[in-house]
């Protein structure tokens, strides 16, 4: 009698073959990277967090300008998001002149923002001049890929 009822039933539904994939269901489960992180962000984004600028220019152009609006609705969509935006210029000209420049081209980033919607006190600039170059060599290749600005998850409360 008392084996009785401790006999379980079997559940109603079993859990699902390993490796088989299922639906999102609004589960505590995520798949993919975690929100508020810079690969989310980059993901987010369709890999648009790199603003591209001509030689000793920091202006924004129309497809900056759709980019950086893609930024802004992640911006708004993830509020506790703050992010730091990285100005960079190529070889060419003086340490002072490159870091200058690399300032200028953070903040027309960080402005533009702004216009969107975004706080400011979400959006950190800092510049690195040539320090920090993706390519090394001296061609104009290497140069266009150099003269940028890039936005970088700073830091997140999302949980």
């Amino acid at each position: 009698v008392s084996l009785a009822a401790c006999k379980s039933s079997p559940p109603d539904q079993l859990p699902p073959e390993p490796g088989v994939s299922q639906p999102d269901t609004g589960g505590d489960y995520t798949s993919g990277p975690r929100e508020g992180t810079q690969e989310h962000f980059v993901d987010a984004v369709n890999g648009q967090n790199v603003i591209y600028f001509d030689t000793d220019r920091y202006n924004i152009d129309t497809a900056d300008a759709a980019a950086l609006q893609t930024q802004a609705q992640y911006m708004a969509r993830y509020p506790n998001v703050t992010v730091t935006i990285e100005g960079h210029a190529d070889e060419q000209g003086t340490r002072e002149y490159n870091l200058a420049l690399g300032a200028r081209r953070a903040n027309a980033v960080r402005e533009f923002l702004i216009t969107q919607g975004v706080s400011g006190a979400r959006l950190k600039t800092v510049t690195y001049g040539k320090e920090r170059p993706i390519e090394i060599c001296s061609d104009e290749s290497c140069y266009a890929k150099n003269r940028r600005a890039v936005t970088v998850i700073a830091g997140s409360a999302v949980s």
